[in-house]
């Protein structure tokens, strides 16, 4: 018993969670399992295990479940309620669409529920919106960032710093700056919270991102999500972990993070700069033809930094990129096939301009001479 009471006993079902993670319907026999263990700590095992299993899925059915329990309205052994709302935003985190979903529901809980589950509603959105600073998320985070409530300001404050990390979102670092001289003496340690979280935005000197997908949010890093998870389930007890003795357990969220710049090398992977378009990135799944990938870019010379919502596609073909999808590190390949535009380079070569010692023409020449003994507001008015 007294284990089980213990606040460290969250990460014994957050390990065994991880080892059903993505892997869906697998974990259903030890869930079966798991409803043998009494108490508090059964469910909030159970949960856990089903809400790792089921990350980034979008399986709609699972939310739905999560959202019934969310709505019990249970004022004491209700800590499983926490990480059901915390799993709402772990399962609809694959596709935007559900993230946008979700995130309306999550504004109801604000509303209608339990001082339990407005504590974790800060956290589930810094977990739908990592590294992708939208207005709207700011403005709802700004506000309980001033929650009457300790432990949902401090979830607030720590949502900021996971939404704009390593953005250096100007917004966001104004925001930090104003708390931090809000909670300069504040008894319950906010201040501690406020630090790494601008730690967290400034993270890299903004060369560093927050990310739990690649390849173009086709594909989810397991070590960055279990990273990710393990911060998530401390910050539950920011009195008892974030803020007391185990306060190291930060570090997990390294896993994470990722470098956001492109990188071009050739094939002995020495750099490479490349001309690259940087634009809006465009959904072009099923669709006929060749459409535009990006939308409004700029082009660049490599490295570059790309944030949540670009794409970035090589300006010429000069070279062929190994991998479909620029990011990261990308090993570029000469193209047999290309010819340079021979007419673009002629006009781009602008005829030097003429000194005084090209000038043939003695009149022109003296003309020259006349011109510089003349002061230059009078060479204003032609004289």
């Amino acid at each position: 018993e007294k284990v089980m009471e213990d606040t460290m006993a969250r990460f014994a079902c957050l390990g065994l969670g991880l080892l059903f993670l993505g892997l869906q319907e697998t974990a259903d026999v030890t869930m079966e399992a798991i409803k043998a263990i009494p108490g508090q700590i059964g469910q909030y095992c159970s949960f856990t295990v089903e809400t790792c299993a089921y990350a980034g899925s979008g399986n709609v059915m699972k939310v739905q479940k999560l959202l019934g329990v969310c709505a019990e309205h249970l004022e004491e052994n209700n800590s499983h309620q926490a990480v059901a709302a915390f799993g709402i935003a772990l399962v609809a985190m694959g596709e935007e669409m559900g993230a946008d979903m979700s995130a309306r529901s999550f504004e109801h809980m604000l509303q209608y529920g339990e001082v339990n589950l407005r504590r974790v509603v800060p956290l589930a959105v810094g977990l739908l919106h990592m590294s992708n600073p939208k207005p709207t998320v700011i403005d709802m985070l700004s506000k309980l960032s001033h929650d009457g409530d300790a432990e949902v300001a401090q979830g607030a404050i720590m949502a900021l710093g996971l939404v704009g990390a390593g953005t250096n979102n100007s917004r966001v670092a104004l925001l930090l700056r104003q708390l931090s001289t809000y909670y300069g003496k504040d008894p319950n340690n906010t201040l501690f919270v406020v630090r790494i979280a601008q730690g967290l935005l400034h993270m890299g000197k903004g060369l560093m991102t927050l990310s739990l997908q690649y390849s173009d949010r086709l594909l989810t890093s397991p070590t960055a999500l279990a990273g990710i998870l393990a911060v998530m389930h401390s910050c539950l007890d920011f009195k008892g972990i974030i803020l007391g003795k185990y306060h190291y357990l930060m570090f997990m969220i390294a896993t994470a993070m990722q470098p956001r710049m492109l990188v071009t090398l050739d094939e002995e992977l020495k750099p490479l700069p490349v001309s690259v378009r940087v634009g809006q990135a465009v959904d072009v799944v099923g669709q006929a033809g060749k459409p535009k990938s990006i939308t409004g870019f700029a082009t660049h010379t490599t490295p570059v930094l790309l944030s949540y919502e670009q794409r970035a596609e090589l300006a010429t073909e000069q070279y062929i990129p190994i991998t479909s999808v620029l990011e990261g590190f990308v090993i570029l390949r000469e193209n047999p096939d290309w010819k340079p535009d021979i007419t673009a380079t002629d006009k781009d070569k602008k005829k030097p301009t003429p000194g005084l010692d090209d000038l043939a023409n003695d009149e022109m020449k003296k003309l020259a001479l006349k011109m510089q003994s003349v002061r230059p507001d009078q060479r204003m008015y032609d004289k």
